[in-house]
């Protein structure tokens, strides 16, 4: 299933980040692609806030993988927050044991998914981020039915 979001602001970005959450279970790994500066941070900035993490959400392109604890009562204890901008070839995603961040109580935001994506297989949701001149284009692809809901 596909549901289509218009983003006008970077505000906008992040209550669709919001919204998106209530979509996550345990488990579950999200793949973000899009260029620089389409808004897959303050996307994650959003969700991370949906679920009750206190702390400051930043890119960790440079630490690569940075988790945060939660505080919801979803079931959803961590969210691991990575972004593999950085790393040249699925080799090294496998190499830093990406796809160990996958748990029962725990979710996966992966920025510049599209490397990674072999690591996961198909049992993935995808958002890919556009520009459409005057905001952004959040694309949500999933085989779940619940995704109609975020549009």
């Amino acid at each position: 299933m596909r549901a289509v979001r218009v983003c006008a602001s970077a505000a906008e970005t992040e209550a669709a980040g919001e919204d998106f959450a209530a979509l996550l279970r345990p488990g579950d790994v999200v793949l973000l692609s899009g260029p620089l500066g389409a808004g897959k941070t303050t996307f994650v900035k959003g969700v991370a806030r949906a679920l009750g993490v206190a702390e400051r959400v930043t890119s960790p392109t440079f630490t690569i993988v940075r988790p945060h604890q939660c505080h919801n009562d979803r079931g959803i204890e961590v969210l691991h927050h990575a972004d593999v901008y950085r790393v040249a070839s699925i080799d090294e995603v496998y190499d830093l044991g990406l796809g160990e961040l996958v748990e029962e109580s725990a979710v996966a935001i992966i920025e510049w998914g599209e490397l990674a994506s072999a690591a996961f297989g198909e049992d993935v949701v995808r958002v890919r981020f556009t520009d459409e001149g005057e905001g952004r284009r959040l694309e949500l692809e999933a085989d779940r039915d619940d995704v109609a809901r975020w549009a």
